[in-house]
């Protein structure tokens, strides 16, 4: 038995070493594992481009909305798209979408999907087997389409007056105990079902004012530390595998006003060396206004990566907002790792992160 266990160890860190190994990659590749885009279209063809993005390795992930979803044979032709977008490449394709339930539901009952209720009735009844449910309900959904990644739960704290969260009940309790083991009970659910999770909005969303799609979201006034609590829990038990970052301005914990996406001193200084994170994190949505209308497309690609995100987000879905392809992004990154404006170890340190991801293989326990 303890030679079986050795043999076991020995097997793993053998793996993760493989695993981390960056020289024989490609800068195009490591690039292309960096990028989240947003497609078009119901159905998928080889002559699209987003198949050819796929394929080439110049996207690592494909974003789906309500409006990739047929009306017509909807989940037959869903599962057809996945699948020929994931075999279009030998690396693990990451396809994602946001299905919390309520509010925020792309599967619905109309494309023939059970229902899906919000989290925020989830944590008013704050019972175990409804919450297994309820979140069994959504990875099945999301495992039998093909889905990989779902943008979910979310950790933000209730508060009925914000107008993105709290009013469109998408928060479970103003409990942060509470919102971590209910969170817990819903990565576990979606690990059965091999369902990654990514948890949202870090540092803190909840307590804002303003919806950060539209503009600057500022919570400096009214962001509380125990919005962190969530985090350091489903860290602290090797639950968290990535995390969305919050396009919201909170000078209590950087006085530059950087947006926290773009802020080395929140992505960097809190999440990875204080709470002790070395998972994968995610923008937000690098289109939506609070970024858009406020830095440029280069500077921010340039600042999110150099504050420590390993992939970044275009869903192409922002009214009003600029829309860039892939090849936009990845030759932008590229430009400016080449010319020493982003060092290439942080290429290779997300490169690293992001595979270990899509390979089961955790590394955001704490030291």
């Amino acid at each position: 038995m303890k030679k079986g266990i050795v043999l076991l160890v020995l097997f793993v860190i053998s793996w993760s070493a493989q695993a981390f190994r960056t020289d024989s990659v490609s800068l195009d590749q490591k690039i292309g594992q960096m990028i989240m885009i947003g497609m078009q279209g119901k159905s998928v063809a080889e002559s699209n481009s987003i198949y050819k993005y796929v394929r080439s390795g110049m996207v690592g992930g494909v974003l789906l909305y309500e409006y990739n979803i047929s009306s017509y044979k909807s989940q037959e032709r869903l599962k057809a798209m996945t699948t020929m977008l994931q075999n279009a490449t030998s690396t693990p394709l990451l396809i994602s979408i946001d299905q919390e339930g309520g509010a925020v539901n792309r599967l619905k009952t109309k494309y023939g999907f059970k229902a899906m209720t919000s989290a925020r009735n989830v944590g008013l009844q704050n019972k175990d087997s409804y919450t297994k449910f309820v979140a069994n309900t959504i990875a099945s959904a999301c495992s039998d389409m093909g889905i990989n990644v779902n943008y979910a739960p979310v950790l933000d704290l209730h508060n009925p007056t914000c107008p993105v969260l709290g009013k469109r009940k998408r928060c479970f309790s103003t409990n942060p105990n509470v919102v971590a083991h209910i969170a817990g009970l819903y990565i576990d659910a979606h690990n059965d079902k091999e369902v990654k999770t990514v948890m949202k909005h870090f540092p803190g969303h909840g307590n804002s004012r303003t919806d950060s799609h539209l503009g600057i979201a500022d919570v400096s006034k009214y962001w509380t530390e125990k919005e962190l609590e969530p985090y350091k829990i489903l860290i602290g038990q090797g639950k968290v595998g990535a995390i969305m970052t919050a396009h919201i301005i909170n000078t209590q914990l950087d006085p530059s006003k950087l947006p926290a996406t773009l802020s080395k001193k929140i992505m960097n200084d809190l999440l990875r060396e204080k709470m002790g994170y070395n998972g994968v994190i995610i923008t937000d949505d690098m289109q939506m206004g609070a970024i858009s209308k406020h830095y440029g497309f280069k500077t921010s690609i340039k600042k999110a990566i150099l504050a420590g995100v390993d992939i970044l987000m275009f869903s192409n879905n922002i009214p009003g907002a600029n829309k860039y392809s892939a090849s936009n992004v990845h030759a932008t990154i590229k430009k400016m790792v080449l010319n020493g404006e982003i060092p290439m170890s942080r290429i290779n340190e997300s490169y690293a992160r992001i595979m270990a991801w899509k390979n089961g293989y955790a590394v955001n326990e704490r030291d």
